[in-house]
């Protein structure tokens, strides 16, 4: 049996097995005793995983590879979702329990999956695998770059972001047009930011949105005082600005809020 990819699912199945060990062995086993593995596809990724001290679980939205999955890792199958990823209650699955999160990602959706990871970060300390290559730059780039961007800020505000090694597309059945990247995440130690969280992610995206304009331009919505706006800051441009900066930047906006309200 033979599961067919599917281009509406993005689906792009890894075949080199020295790959797969290499993206398996991304994982640092530090701090989690599960491990969730995003579209197994015909689990060769899967073949790796399992050799790990971890309990595995699988998510999959494909159905004929969920019939592939528990016919071929009989052991799992109980573990094995069908489910898309991006609605799955992770708390239903695992309680409270800390988790990493690994795969070959459907690139269609990557950036998604990124999100979602994110509103889960206090309970998932490490995630790894492959994404477009251009995706998975953008994740670990610094500031001053013009693919530094939202997912760069907000990913790097919680993680430590490393971008490990690239794969051709001759690697894949299909082989998609691009080259892709793996990378790993580790939760940093202190991962709560010194700032209200919610208003950081907004400015993040906010500022990014027109990320050709100077944050005195694209934060306008937030009609700040002048006195606020007269801060050297807001003559940069959102590329410009470190995590720490815009750290700072969204406890500054919080304290202008704080001053109209009084």
């Amino acid at each position: 049996m033979r599961v067919k990819p599917k281009k509406y699912l993005g689906q792009h199945f890894l075949k080199d097995i020295s790959i797969a060990k290499k993206i398996a062995d991304t994982l640092t086993l530090e701090g989690y005793d599960i491990v969730l593995e995003i579209g197994p596809g015909m689990g060769v990724l899967t073949n790796y995983i399992i050799q790990k001290p971890l309990e595995t679980h699988l998510i999959e939205i494909d159905n004929e590879s969920v019939l592939y999955l528990k016919t071929h890792f009989p052991k799992l199958s109980s573990r094995i979702y069908q489910e898309d990823v991006l609605k799955c209650n992770f708390l239903a699955l695992f309680g409270n329990k800390p988790f990493a999160m690994i795969g070959n990602y459907p690139y269609n959706i990557s950036s998604q999956i990124v999100f979602r990871m994110l509103d889960f970060r206090h309970q998932i300390p490490e995630f790894s695998g492959m994404f477009q290559k251009e995706v998975a730059r953008r994740i670990c780039e610094q500031p001053g770059s013009k693919t530094y961007g939202i997912l760069s800020v907000l990913v790097q505000a919680f993680y430590r972001a490393e971008y490990l090694f690239t794969v051709p597309p001759s690697v894949f059945d299909p082989p998609p047009k691009v080259n892709s990247g793996v990378l790993r995440l580790i939760r940093k130690s202190n991962f709560r930011l010194s700032c209200d969280e919610t208003l950081f992610f907004s400015v993040v995206k906010m500022a990014f949105q027109q990320r050709r304009k100077t944050l005195r331009n694209s934060l306008k919505a937030l009609n700040l005082s002048d006195n606020l706006k007269a801060n050297t800051i807001f003559d940069k441009r959102p590329e410009q600005l470190s995590v720490e900066s815009f750290i700072e930047l969204t406890t500054a906006i919080a304290e202008d809020f704080k001053g109209k309200l009084t």
